[in-house]
């Protein structure tokens, strides 16, 4: 664990002077409250952090950096920052209706869900989810929030892909949703949120869809099917297309710091255009699965290092 290698590498004082600044109320970030416990067991992440805080490691947490506190006063206190703010930004539909009360970006749904089961927040101010709810996406953030809906009353739970399963990048837990009563409706794409006199959502108009050619992801590109419209009666939807990397400033070359064109922090072996600021997870990279990130993390700790030892940028 982390005490043998602090023992075996000697590493003394180093973790006294890491300072970890959290916009949460807790750290772990997705892994606490953004994945269901059903699908990663809390108690181990929680565990890891706890060692972190007793070798030294300083957690500040309800503090947004470029909101609560400035980046450059961070960059100019430490002698090395990194940059690791994910992607809490979700992708929107661009659709009509998607404003209408009962829609909600899944991501954030699934957060205020967990803040909310862990004490930080009312559970008052959570819109419950009873009738039907239509979930919209085929990645893992799709899968749970098919859990989180079912938990938080739902009846019904429909998800819709505009692929093929064998093409979703949380495909393989189809069965599994199945099994636990999601209806899956596979080549369906909405394409306008319907809403009732109240302005709440009602309905989804949506479409067919047939697989075309390979598209820049490598996959069939998705194909509508003329005259192939339907109306799907639902009482809440939860959106889960994917989600915008969300570095701590908004645009590119603030504070020195370069931004590529899809919100990802520029970097050459994690360091960013600005000396001693580096970046690391799915802000460098966009959007992935844990592993990646947690390597992405290790890689960026050894080229901190490095630059901590020899100063060489």
């Amino acid at each position: 664990g982390i005490r043998d290698v602090e023992r075996s590498r000697g590493l003394g004082d180093v973790y006294k002077r890491q300072h970890v600044y959290d916009k949460l109320p807790e750290p772990g970030g997705l892994l606490i409250f953004g994945i269901p416990e059903i699908r990663l067991d809390k108690e181990g992440i929680r565990k890891g952090i706890k060692e972190l805080e007793e070798l030294g490691v300083k957690f500040y947490t309800s503090v947004t950096v470029g909101k609560d506190i400035d980046l450059e006063d961070l960059i100019k206190k430490y002698d090395a920052v990194l940059i690791a703010t994910g992607t809490w930004k979700s992708r929107k539909l661009g659709i009509p209706g998607e404003d209408l009360k009962g829609v909600h970006h899944a991501l954030h749904y699934i957060v205020d869900f967990h803040l909310a089961k862990y004490g930080y927040k009312s559970k008052d101010d959570i819109e419950p989810l009873k009738g039907t709810v239509a979930v919209i996406g085929g990645g893992f953030t799709a899968v749970d929030a098919c859990h989180i809906a079912f938990e938080m009353g739902a009846k019904k739970v429909i998800l819709l892909y505009r692929r093929t399963r064998e093409h979703a990048p949380a495909g393989r837990e189809f069965d599994t949703l199945e099994k636990m009563g999601v209806e899956i409706r596979e080549l369906t794409q909405p394409v306008e949120f319907i809403g009732d006199s109240e302005g709440r959502v009602k309905a989804i108009k949506a479409i067919k869809m047939k697989l075309g050619k390979a598209d820049k992801s490598g996959r069939p590109r998705p194909e509508p099917i003329p005259g192939s419209e339907h109306i799907i009666e639902v009482d809440h939807v939860l959106i889960a297309i994917g989600e915008i990397p969300t570095p701590p400033f908004e645009e590119s070359g603030e504070h020195g710091i370069e931004l590529n064109k899809d919100n990802t922090v520029k970097t050459s072996n994690h360091k960013t255009t600005r000396v001693k600021v580096f970046a690391a997870g799915d802000v460098k990279h966009g959007p992935s699965f844990i592993g990646s990130a947690l390597k992405s993390g290790i890689d960026a700790a050894k080229a901190i290092d490095e630059f901590l030892r020899t100063g060489k940028w």
